[in-house]
């Protein structure tokens, strides 16, 4: 792998990675199109750990206020939302590990879930728009969508934020649960794939390469986060669905 390579899949990633178009889809058909092979996930868990940072970045003031009034009532349920909605992941996460890694090398299936993802994303088209609260019960629905998510071409913004709006919860809201719930989402996907890698794999992607994707992966995730608020703000959300559906089509057709 080169540093223009890893620049390359470094943006995808970043940019895919919170818009509700499947940052792991783009990543396989990505490689497939730059003919890469790469050993282990070591550049996933690198390019991933860059939109965390990404959505720290993003979200600081939100975490703060979040810590600063744990007393409060409305932050505690807030607080075990997030935590009940990250057990299915962790949970789906643990159980099909082995069978998931295999859809990665599918790019077909990757497209199949990306139609699936086009679909659900232009459905919220005619959802009207609501204004409740975040629940438990929401919180927990919602992460049960993160964990079908796990399959590469779901996009999980896509599919958590859509859930928070069948679920009457509002754009902003629903958006703001979404990224949140992704801290541990990634953390815990990348430190699990970490322990997984050989220290062969590690090393056969040059430090460079690894840095460059890092930072690349960091700036676009932050640039596509401000995007994708201000498209969630204006209601144009379920164009990303349109997107999603072309490029499925696409790689299907050129298989």
């Amino acid at each position: 792998m080169t540093v223009i390579d890893a620049f390359i899949l470094g943006v995808l990633q970043g940019f895919t990675e919170f818009l509700p178009i499947s940052s792991s889809g783009h990543l396989v058909i990505g490689q497939q199109v730059l003919g890469l092979e790469l050993p282990g996930n070591v550049f996933e868990v690198v390019v991933h750990m860059g939109t965390l940072l990404s959505v720290l970045a993003v979200f600081w003031k939100d975490i703060l206020r979040l810590l600063s009034t744990l007393v409060e009532k409305k932050t505690q349920i807030y607080i075990l939302a997030l935590i009940v909605g990250t057990l299915p992941a962790v949970i789906g996460g643990l159980s099909f590990k082995t069978t998931l890694e295999g859809l990665f090398d599918n790019v077909t299936y990757v497209a199949l879930a990306l139609f699936v993802t086009g679909i659900i994303l232009i459905t919220t088209r005619w959802i009207p728009h609501r204004d409740g609260p975040l629940s438990l019960g929401r919180g927990f629905i919602i992460g049960v969508a993160q964990m079908v998510a796990i399959i590469p071409g779901i996009s999980r913004s896509g599919i958590t934020i859509s859930m928070g709006l069948f679920l009457g919860v509002s754009a902003e809201k629903a958006a703001r649960f979404s990224f949140l719930l992704a801290i541990p989402a990634i953390a815990g996907a990348g430190l699990l794939t970490w322990l997984d890698l050989s220290q062969q794999a590690v090393s056969t992607i040059p430090v460079p390469a690894l840095l460059t994707g890092l930072v690349s992966s960091f700036l676009m995730g932050w640039i596509a986060l401000k995007w994708l608020l201000g498209m969630l703000a204006s209601g144009r959300f379920y164009w990303f669905g349109v997107y999603c559906i072309l490029v499925a089509l696409i790689t299907l057709g050129v298989q």
